[in-house]
């Protein structure tokens, strides 16, 4: 009995005292309370897009009610102040979300127009590197479409460059336009979801070159745009204009970089470049960023510092310093607009200005904070930033870097950093840009791997030769060519900038060139990516020694990556691609063209190095002239060119994709994909599973009543490897950038009558997706 009685009081006394010890270490964590603020925002935000539907108004003001009651209900206790305020920021970010996607509600275009005529009004011209341009237009018409249906903007490519047409033109040209695309794969980069915040409800490619309507048509338009609408064409048109003269004074892809430097427009550097510069680990260099931004607002810092410092009269009774920050804060701003406001640049801009408002107002400005209050804003004015790569990438690259660095800092004394030589200054200048590169591209790889399916292998080398390049000699050069060219004196700054320029792409095609660049990395889970993050951020925003718990939480992330499911059949295209996954674990598509971006996205999700071509040889596929028939885990898979080979191919696979609509007879396989299917539902990939479905099984086909052969072959089927489909479609679900496309895909039901079928009489999921057309 004494025994008894004594453990539950042990048991107390020690979850007490955890508990104690877990209100202290919070409590010594005081000062970093607010750095979690944006995390909680962000996590609202990211259940905002998680959903399958979208969340209707009493949904969203239902859950701020909760979490508001709920922190006036439970507050005197920390565990409740924090939990609590977490659960309101989550709110917060779920409803930011919910109010900016029915601020930005613009009709998406219902269907492909294979030849319409467009009139609209010029908002942004990007040259492409070969030919033509890249246009956005301020729809005003679309031949077939009802005013009250058009799509607000439209993105549209040109094969020939229009001279004269600048942003704020009134044009008329006729093109093949669709939906904004879909996914290439289940949980891809969604662009129709991107485009539905830029307003972009319709894309695709010109057929005539674009006619420049008289001044007297375009007047009245004009005139009825707004004045942000106004102010955004006037920015344009200067950017437009200051890369002419750039290009003007430095041709060829030289004067295209440094364009892209200054004016942020990076369209016309050839796609050779790009890759040089992002294999190498140099694409950062290429995006206007933090780094740009710093040397830039810095450069105008120190120049009007020193400047007003030779004047004695001035330095001995004026707040000089306060003054170069305030010019230097006006540069950073300019810089933002011309440049183009990419998140990355306002992320930076708007941490400059905390730090240059400091300045005025003779406050610290502590660099994490600058760092959580600048997400705060971004994530509250546009929270759809929080699925871009470029903004996950930055900030995970700047967090990691302040963190290491204030850990550095504070072991060493103040004093000690002045009294240090030049010689040591400089090696530390190098063995800065080492660490620098080592450190953000150790923060960013998850998200690299999660994207893009890459890794650079050698990028220390890369940043080491061009970090000090651009930091010393283009970006200065860059700001001397603002300055000067008002005064038509640019040539000379401009072609410092390209000796720069000419130096940093031969370290991009230097390095990338080396064997064993770059690393293909196999697509990771989602769940993978979440672990990874949450145990990154716990391991930088923290400072105290339970941080390290970051290190465990990372590991957990990097235990789930490799339970990544693949997929064994991948179809799209309207059933003109289909791969099947070999033996040796590859994907083999059907010989023949094919969509090369999508075959060229699925085998960078298998983190595949070989080519589109290489991929579409043949070997796994045994074809013919009427179609191409394959076997993966026992299952055989037909891919049909031709209707001659249904009469065999109904009766012997189970899995028949076919480029034309299903035929009545058909009804042996037990998965029939035809265009129609593709079109509704985008790319689908098949796993195969395990034993199928077992009679009395949820699914399981009725076999009462049915004749023996009928019988016999779902006994078969019934002992076969299952087969799970998942589609593009399923996995978006019933989204506003969907509906749409959902409207037009209930159109299609009703006009063919009929809906697809497995063989057992499950209907497979049908929700809602977008053609899958060439993007540029």
């Amino acid at each position: 009995g004494v025994t008894g009685g004594a453990s539950p009081v042990r048991h107390g006394g020690l979850l007490s005292q955890a508990a104690g010890a877990l209100a202290d270490t919070l409590q010594a964590e005081r000062s970093r309370w607010f750095l979690w603020l944006p995390v909680f925002l962000g996590s609202g935000i990211a259940l905002y897009y998680s959903l399958a539907a979208e969340p209707d108004a009493l949904t969203v003001w239902a859950m701020a009610a909760m979490a508001l009651s709920l922190r006036l209900v439970w507050r005197r206790s920390l565990a409740g102040t924090l939990i609590t305020a977490g659960l309101v920021a989550m709110a917060a970010g779920f409803a930011l979300a919910k109010i900016r996607t029915e601020w930005t509600r613009a009709p998406i275009l219902e269907r492909t127009h294979l030849r319409a005529s467009i009139h609209g009004i010029v908002e942004l011209v990007e040259p492409r590197p070969k030919r033509g341009e890249r246009i956005t237009l301020l729809v005003t018409s679309i031949e077939g479409v009802d005013t009250a249906k058009l799509p607000r903007r439209a993105r549209i490519r040109t094969m020939v460059a229009t001279p004269g047409m600048k942003p704020g033109s009134s044009i008329r040209l006729t093109a093949k336009i669709a939906p904004p695309a879909a996914p290439s794969l289940p949980g891809d980069y969604d662009f129709a979801r991107a485009a539905w915040y830029m307003g972009i409800g319709a894309t695709g490619y010109a057929l005539t070159k674009a006619e420049i309507l008289s001044p007297a048509a375009d007047a009245p338009l004009t005139a009825s745009r707004s004045w942000p609408a106004r102010w955004n064409g006037f920015l344009e048109d200067l950017r437009q204009r200051i890369g002419l003269r750039v290009t003007a004074a430095l041709p060829g892809e030289t004067g295209a970089i440094a364009s892209a430097l200054i004016t942020g427009a990076r369209g016309a550097i050839t796609e050779e470049t790009n890759a040089a510069f992002r294999d190498s680990g140099l694409f950062h260099i290429l995006s206007i960023s933090g780094l740009h931004m710093v040397v830039m607002a810095g450069a105008a810092f120190l120049s009007v510092r020193r400047l007003l410092a030779l004047v004695p009269f001035i330095a001995l009774n004026y707040p000089v310093k306060k003054w170069a920050a305030g010019v230097a804060l006006i540069a950073a701003f300019a810089y933002l607009n011309i440049s183009g406001s990419s998140v990355a640049t306002v992320r930076s801009a708007v941490m400059i200005a905390i730090i240059f408002l400091a300045i005025l107002i003779d406050r610290p400005a502590l660099a994490m904070r600058n760092v959580a209050l600048s997400a705060l804003l971004i994530l509250a004015v546009m929270p759809e930033s929080l699925l871009d790569a470029g903004f996950q990438m930055s900030y995970a690259a700047v967090i990691s870097l302040i963190a290491v660095y204030e850990v550095l800092r504070a072991r060493t004394d103040r004093q000690e950093r002045q009294q240090i030589s030049a010689i040591t200054k400089t090696g530390l200048f190098f063995g800065g840009i080492v660490l620098s590169t080592l450190i953000a591209s150790f923060s960013v790889a998850p998200l690299a791997a999660f994207h893009f399916h890459k890794t650079q292998q050698f990028a220390v080398i890369a940043n080491l030769i061009a970090i000090p390049v651009c930091n010393i000699v283009v970006m200065p050069a860059g700001l001397l060519t603002l300055v000067a060219m008002p005064a038509g004196l640019e040539a000379t700054p401009l072609a410092v900038m390209g000796v720069g320029i000419e130096v940093m792409v031969w370290a991009a095609r230097t390095v990338a060139a080396m064997p064993g660049a770059v690393g293909h990395i196999p697509a990771i889970p989602q769940v993978s990516l979440i672990f990874m993050t949450a145990g990154g951020l716990w391991l930088t925003l923290w400072q105290t020694r339970w941080r390290l718990a970051g290190i465990g939480i990372v590991a957990a992330g990097l235990a789930a990556m490799p339970f990544h499911a693949f997929g064994d059949i991948l179809a799209g295209r309207a059933g003109t691609l289909v791969t099947v996954r070999a033996r040796d674990g590859a994907l083999h598509a059907t010989p023949g063209r094919h969509g090369g971006f999508e075959l060229k996205r699925w085998l960078e999700n298998d983190g595949d190095a070989r080519t589109v071509a290489e991929a579409s040889g043949p070997g796994t596929w045994t074809c013919d002239g009427s179609g191409c028939v394959a076997a993966v885990k026992g299952v055989t898979v037909a891919a049909v060119r031709h209707a001659s080979a249904l009469p065999e191919d109904c009766g012997r696979v189970r899995v028949l994709i076919l480029p034309f609509p299903k035929p009545e007879g058909c009804t042996g396989p037990e998965v029939i994909l035809d265009p129609r299917a593709f079109w509704s539902e985008g790319t689908h990939v098949i796993t195969i599973e395990g034993m199928g479905h077992k009679p009395g099984m949820p699914n399981a086909p009725d076999l009462e009543g049915a004749d023996p052969a009928t019988s016999a072959l779902q006994a078969v089927r019934l002992r076969s490897p299952q087969l799970l489909i998942e589609t593009v479609a399923s996995r978006r679900g019933q989204r506003p950038w969907t509906v749409a496309l959902a409207a037009r895909d209930e159109r299609s039901k009703r006009s063919a009558g009929q809906e697809r079928h497995t063989k057992s009489g499950t209907r497979l999921p049908s929700t809602s997706s977008s053609v899958e057309d060439e993007q540029d």
